[in-house]
């Protein structure tokens, strides 16, 4: 049992900066590009693109809370972006064909769950990497996307409810903004205050060890699919809504950036190490940046670049910086 001493020692803020490193690093980092973007630029601060900003990053969020689900279990799920556009897509055909909004939304929310629940179980029970399966799916949902449409956007009319749910505001913020940060702070209560987040971390951890103390370890891996599967039915469901149509066009490289908002926000891909805060920061950042070098005239096709970029450091810090065993002049417990 530690002593007073060490308690008093362990709670010094030293300590707290070196436990906190990588969420403190990525909140001033986010506030630098914000200091940056508003000198650069006369409309960046203006409240008008801040809340546009956030409107658009709400998809963004809502998947970037349930793949840090997948990452804190050492997976990772690169068939999020098709996922979204297939469900884009069929929201759009069902309500075409007549099928009111309301029965739209959750029917979209099983189909979601459904394909998650597949990929999960060749993960969980199969033993296919999560990697494999996710590549796999990612090629399979944009074909189907593809086929269903045949390339061409399906317009949605006729359903003002579900408009407002991509376009409505509340006292002046986005609806898309409040239902991500909604489901952030679920998140956030589900890794941090229940069991099933403690299993998640623990799966992540080490899946075996995890079994043999009695966890559904197997069970818990490929829910965390079907959690990813239903954020993507949300996340198309808002484009979708905000766009008032559905294509199979849609979210390209979405799962980059996903993948990216929450690796930089300190989600270890070795599992076992998650940040829901550090992945809102992550994927304000991520909004950020986009937005401010498109505010500058710069090519949009520039921040794949700025992205892929993001990833690499972000990986290259949490792998070479934050977890080396000594930090900030002491070194971690065992």
């Amino acid at each position: 049992m530690a002593t007073y001493t060490e308690r008093q020692a362990g709670s010094r803020p030293a300590d707290f900066i070196g436990d906190h490193a990588q969420v403190l690093s990525i909140a001033l980092f986010f506030a630098l590009c914000l200091l940056f973007f508003g000198a650069m630029t006369t409309t960046f601060l203006t409240s008008g693109n801040l809340l546009n900003v956030v409107r658009q990053a709400a998809p963004i969020l809502i998947v970037a809370v349930a793949m840090t689900l997948v990452i804190t279990t050492a997976g990772i799920d690169l068939s999020v972006g098709s996922m979204v556009a297939l469900i884009n897509a069929l929201a759009a055909i069902v309500m075409a064909s007549g099928l009111d909004w309301t029965l739209t939304l959750p029917l979209m929310l099983v189909a979601g769950a459904l394909i998650g629940g597949i990929q999960g179980w060749f993960i969980a029970y199969q033993g296919i990497p999560a990697f494999i399966v996710t590549l796999a799916g990612l090629s399979i949902l944009r074909g189907f996307a593809l086929y269903l449409t045949e390339g061409y956007s399906i317009p949605i009319r006729d359903a003002a409810g579900f408009f407002w749910l991509g376009r409505g505001e509340v006292l002046g913020f986005p609806v898309p903004a409040l239902i991500a940060i909604l489901i952030a702070v679920l998140g956030f209560v589900v890794m941090l205050r229940t069991q099933y987040g403690r299993q998640v971390i623990a799966v992540g951890s080490n899946m075996e060890a995890a079994r043999r103390v009695g966890m559904p370890a197997k069970r818990v891996l490929a829910s965390v699919y079907v959690v990813s599967g239903v954020a993507s039915a949300v996340a198309g469901m808002l484009i979708a809504a905000r766009l008032g149509s559905g294509s199979s066009n849609a979210a390209q490289g979405f799962e980059l950036q996903v993948i990216a908002a929450v690796v930089l926000g300190g989600t270890s891909l070795m599992g076992g190490k998650a940040s829901m805060l550090g992945t809102v920061l992550g994927t304000m950042t991520i909004a950020v940046i986009g937005n401010g070098l498109i505010l500058m005239h710069i090519s949009p096709f520039f921040t794949q670049i700025v992205t892929g970029t993001i990833i690499l450091v972000a990986i290259w810090m949490n792998t070479r910086l934050f977890d080396r065993p000594w930090r900030f002049g002491r070194r971690k417990s065992a």
